[in-house]
């Protein structure tokens, strides 16, 4: 196979990347065909799968616009993935020029390619590190250079906890990363569920196998373990709802998305 330019060296471009196959979804180009063919079959399994990933990245453009609005200009976006049109930072300085975003992903893929993008960015830069050593996150010079954790941060985690298995205690990374932040901070998250919508659990079965083959489990939480996540948050209006029905720009179908989304405020 052909290394395409925007490749970084030392990666296997025969192993799929989580992050490529949701590039895939998304309609854009930096993925590889094994990453295509596990997405053609995740898609096999539930055809709706690429409508709840563009679900996923409208809510989390009208929640950073809704941060914004509430004088939230900080963002720390983890699990950030392939930069596409629309993303947290042209999105947040789109309306407020002075906004800060620092992303954090461990692909080398996704951070290689997040580095192109984001050259002459002073604003704007990437993290290599996983949301599982949540202190390696927030020690990063990036972090200390961009972010000032003495003001609101809004805390990004959109379709990224349901990659983390209970044995690595996503639910102890998350509030390490809440202590760390003022009052006044955001969390903004979204979740892969079979709870509500039209995923059938036979159908997440199969989908989960899926990502299970290319060696990211992924987990359908129950409503009540999602909302675990806001634990030390005040979940705000309208609460943990399917993904479409979070404070809706338009009449969107929420009956696509199997998952959840939600805002909490750090009191």
């Amino acid at each position: 196979m052909e290394r395409p330019i925007w490749a970084p060296h030392g990666i296997d471009l025969s192993v799929p990347s989580v992050s490529r196959i949701y590039d895939y979804y998304l309609g854009g180009s930096h993925n590889f065909e094994v990453d295509r063919e596990a997405g053609r079959r995740a898609v096999d399994a539930f055809p709706g799968l690429p409508k709840i990933m563009q679900a996923n990245r409208a809510f989390m453009r009208r929640a950073v616009r809704y941060a914004v609005g509430q004088g939230v200009t900080q963002f720390l976006d983890i699990g950030s993935g392939i930069p596409t049109f629309g993303n947290v930072h042209e999105i947040a300085q789109a309306a407020a020029p002075e906004a800060r975003v620092v992303y954090v992903d461990h692909d080398p893929v996704a951070i290689a390619h997040s580095r192109a993008v984001l050259a002459g960015d002073e604003r704007t830069d990437i993290v290599a590190a996983d949301l599982r050593t949540p202190h390696d996150i927030l020690a990063a010079e990036e972090v200390a250079r961009l972010l000032d954790l003495r003001r609101p941060v809004a805390l990004l985690l959109v379709a990224v906890l349901h990659f983390t298995e209970d044995r690595d205690e996503p639910w102890k990374a998350v509030a390490e990363l809440r202590d760390a932040l003022a009052p006044g901070s955001l969390l903004i998250l979204t979740h892969a569920s079979t709870d509500e919508g039209p995923m059938k659990p036979e159908e997440g079965e199969e989908v989960q196998g899926v990502y299970r083959r290319v060696g990211s489990p992924l987990l359908m939480r129950s409503k009540g373990d999602v909302a675990r996540f806001f634990e030390g948050f005040e979940l705000l209006e309208p609460g943990l709802v399917p993904i479409s029905a979070w404070r809706p720009d338009v009449d969107d179908d929420s009956a696509e998305c199997a998952g959840y989304a939600g805002v909490g405020r750090k009191p």
